[in-house]
């Protein structure tokens, strides 16, 4: 292909591409500026339930609606997908009285949503509704309603589901957000739900990490630095945890070893050690202490407990080694 063909080609991509996203992100700048009027009365509806979300679609809306499902399902409301034709053919059993149903349809009109329409009717079962006509069959019989704005499809023909599906994922995340802040989900209580990955990794928690007390050389304040660097040998860290009390009173590290090397054995650990280290609490996120390690310029951290008792070791390497960056 000539080249100057090659670069109208990518110019024309570009400004199909560009078009595309005007066209939606238009569109959700005018339902931010437009909130469906029932989004707080579903949110407190959910809320107030005492079963599962189950939200349901077909085609590109389906395909939405696993998404909004699993996103409830992580953010602290339980909530799963049911395929609408699976239900007319016998899943419908699996929808209980104290659950509430959210159908997805463009258009409101989707025949394969008859069914579970009529069974909400039928067992008094909270349905949310979300479409685009306001007058379809869908929203009619919605308790409460989702109304997405009426906005042009991104596509050529103005056909294909793109700035209908990109709304109704963006209403699935608002809603999902709202109920995970007014339910103050929390970061622990996500991470559960996300034990895998680069994104459980990210959420480990010093606790997962560290060393146990027993593997810390833990001092006394008057111990011999001839008994300290025995003790700090056999642990095999390189470094000594100075306790007074029953509380962290100093640490010794290589560092302090280098600056008091011309006359380490005269010395006890408190005349070596760094006083008032930096400590972390077993709660704490993995990253965030890795952070504080760089920020520091220290390689390892002592942990301890509410009463700054140490209970463990966290080091740069151990953070690095599970795959923390």
């Amino acid at each position: 292909m000539p080249q100057d063909k090659m670069a109208q080609d990518a110019s024309g991509i570009l400004r199909t591409a560009a078009r595309v996203l005007d066209i939606e992100s238009t569109a959700i700048a005018c339902m931010r500026d437009n909130l469906p009027a029932d989004l707080a009365p579903a949110v407190r509806c959910i809320l107030a339930s005492r079963g599962r979300v189950i939200v349901s679609g077909i085609g590109k809306s389906g395909h939405i609606g696993r998404k909004l499902a699993a996103t409830l399902a992580s953010t602290g409301t339980t909530a799963y997908f049911v395929h609408a034709s699976e239900a007319s053919h016998g899943d419908l059993g699996m929808i209980t009285k104290d659950d509430v149903c959210i159908l997805i349809s463009n258009s409101g009109e989707t025949r394969e949503l008859s069914d579970l329409i009529t069974y909400t009717r039928r067992f008094n079962i909270p349905l949310i509704g979300i479409s685009s006509i306001s007058d379809s069959t869908l929203m009619r019989q919605a308790d409460l309603r989702l109304l997405l704005p009426g906005a042009p499809e991104a596509c050529a023909i103005g056909m294909a589901p793109t700035t209908s599906t990109t709304l109704t994922l963006a209403l699935g995340d608002a809603l999902a957000v709202a109920l995970m802040e007014q339910r103050a989900f929390k970061p622990e209580e996500f991470r559960n739900n996300h034990p895998g990955g680069k994104l459980g990794l990210q959420l480990a928690q010093v606790r997962q990490l560290m060393h146990e007390t027993s593997a810390l050389a833990a001092v006394a304040p008057d111990l011999p630095m001839t008994e300290v660097l025995i003790q700090m040998s056999e642990a095999g860290f390189g470094i000594a945890c100075v306790v007074a009390d029953g509380k962290v009173a100093g640490v010794i590290s290589d560092g302090d070893l280098r600056r008091h090397i011309d006359r380490i054995t005269d010395l006890t650990a408190c005349e070596v050690a760094t006083s008032n280290p930096k400590t972390v609490g077993p709660e704490m996120m993995a990253a965030q202490a890795l952070g504080l390690m760089n920020e520091s310029k220290i390689n390892a951290l002592i942990v301890v407990d509410a009463d700054n008792a140490p209970i463990g070791l966290l080091r740069i390497h151990d953070c690095l080694k599970a795959g923390l960056v």
